[in-house]
């Protein structure tokens, strides 16, 4: 592959604005970009002396049209090894489909942001052997949105749900942190929908989506003329936000002078738009997702205290998938069914091998990165069963599991009886994790629950009271 400060990029796009932003987002890393605007040129180009030096391709599907996947098969037969990214304006499943069969290496929805671009880039040209299999797609099914489609019967992962449908029926502020991929989005999102201001207006902003010159009136508006380019008045999110809910997604990602002002505006209830002479009173609900946690962030002065305070009435925290692997079998057999739906696939079961690989991998990029996998494995499964030989890159970094050194079934069961220090755990907190399990594996239907478990309902709230469950019902 060509030297890392030297690597040659062809795009094939017919826009000039958006190519002079891709143009620009490579440079940043040491890309020099090639620009051709028509199927025709590009293949010419791979024949000739720069050709010989790609060593990628972004192809904006607009060009080609509907034979996208026709030019990118002439281009992988032409160059198998050079990596190829689409990027669309369609979020339509079918069209990730086509070109990932066709050859494609990944599928960018437009506008796409500079960090998800660079990381597409970045993992596309490593030099080592190709894991693309355990890079997130852009690709997303239907998101959640009710408690009862969130899957999981792991203690630590229900009682963040009950603790999250418990707030959600209040109007106060929440923080869920935990990493990336564990599926704060999809739980804001939930208790958004279970709220009392599930009608109200609604806004959902990812901060490091949002350009740093942009996030202040993004946030609280400005007034015409309020900066240089402010050619029109704009309202705030906060504003737009009045007797409704905003969400901020990774909200440590704000400035320190940021933070500062939407403590302030949160406190008081009073949000000043850039440029203006006065405030407006507003009513905002506001949960907030963050990657790190924020406490530690603001040990070391990184997270302004004030704004901590103010958002954190409630604190969730999502736990990793590493922490919750007895989930993964019914997390994996939900993602097919889901994935199985999608225009161009179709439903796919799983063997026990198969899952067995798929629970003895960390995964780093969690619950976002085992669905996108599962996607990619079935994108290419030619039988009705995704088996382990349908994860190679898995298989490879794991190596030969033994199928009987884990099984599924029994790892699903999410109940420990011995402590770490090899002693049984006491009975009231046995007693506690099985209610917790039974309140999962029954959705929260506590008359089914205490049936199941042998007692009145009466006892069974009785005992959550004594134990300190949270009772998501």
């Amino acid at each position: 592959m060509a030297d890392e400060v030297s690597r040659l990029l062809m795009l094939i796009d017919d826009e000039p604005a958006q190519s002079r932003l891709i143009t620009a987002l490579a440079a940043r890393e040491g890309w020099r970009t090639l620009v051709v605007s028509d199927s025709e040129t590009a293949i010419a180009t791979l024949g000739t002396r720069q050709g010989m030096q790609l060593s990628a391709i972004i192809l904006d599907q607009w060009v080609p049209g509907e034979n996208a996947c026709e030019l990118i098969a002439e281009l992988k037969e032409r160059r198998p090894a050079l990596p190829i990214l689409v990027l669309t304006a369609s979020a339509s499943p079918l069209l990730a489909v086509q070109a990932m069969r066709a050859g494609a290496n990944d599928y960018l929805i437009k506008p796409v942001a500079p960090d998800r671009l660079m990381l597409a880039l970045r993992s596309a040209t490593k030099n080592e052997a190709p894991k693309d299999e355990l890079q997130p797609l852009t690709e997303k099914l239907a998101p959640v949105l009710d408690f009862d489609s969130m899957i999981g019967t792991s203690p630590n992962f229900r009682t963040a749900l009950a603790k999250a449908a418990k707030a959600a029926r209040n109007h106060g502020n929440v923080l869920i942190e935990g990493e990336s991929g564990t599926g704060k989005e999809m739980l804001l999102r939930a208790m958004h929908a279970a709220s009392p201001r599930a009608k109200a207006p609604y806004r959902l902003i990812n901060v490091r989506g949002v350009p740093a010159n942009s996030i202040e009136s993004v946030l609280f508006g400005h007034e015409q003329n309020a900066f240089p380019g402010a050619f029109d008045r704009q309202i705030g999110a906060l504003q737009h936000c009045d007797s409704g809910t905003l969400v901020l997604d990774e909200v440590d990602r704000l400035s320190e002078e940021l933070q500062a002002r939407l403590a302030e505006t949160l406190a008081s209830g009073i949000v000043r738009p850039l440029g203006a002479n006065h405030g407006f009173k507003i009513d905002v609900r506001v949960l907030c997702a963050s990657n790190l946690p924020l406490a530690d962030l603001n040990d070391q002065g990184y997270f302004h205290p004030d704004l901590l305070e103010v958002i954190s009435q409630t604190k969730i925290t999502m736990p990793p998938l590493r922490e919750r692997t007895g989930d993964i079998p019914a997390l994996a057999r939900h993602f097919l069914g889901l994935i199985g739906d999608q225009p161009g696939l179709r439903p796919l079961s799983i063997s026990d091998s198969a899952l067995s690989l798929l629970s003895a991998f960390d995964w780093p990029g969690n619950v976002r990165q085992l669905q996108a996998v599962l996607f990619r494995a079935a994108v290419y499964c030619e039988s009705e069963t995704l088996g382990a030989d349908s994860f190679p890159q898995l298989s490879e970094l794991l190596g030969e599991i033994e199928e009987e050194a884990r099984n599924p079934m029994q790892e699903g069961v999410g109940v420990m009886l011995y402590s770490a220090d090899g002693n049984l755990r006491p009975l009231e907190e046995i007693e506690a994790d099985v209610i917790r399990l039974a309140i999962g594996h029954y959705r929260g239907r506590m008359t089914e629950v205490a049936r199941r478990l042998g007692i009145g309902r009466s006892t069974l709230y009785r005992k959550l009271a004594d134990l300190g469950i949270d009772n998501a019902a």
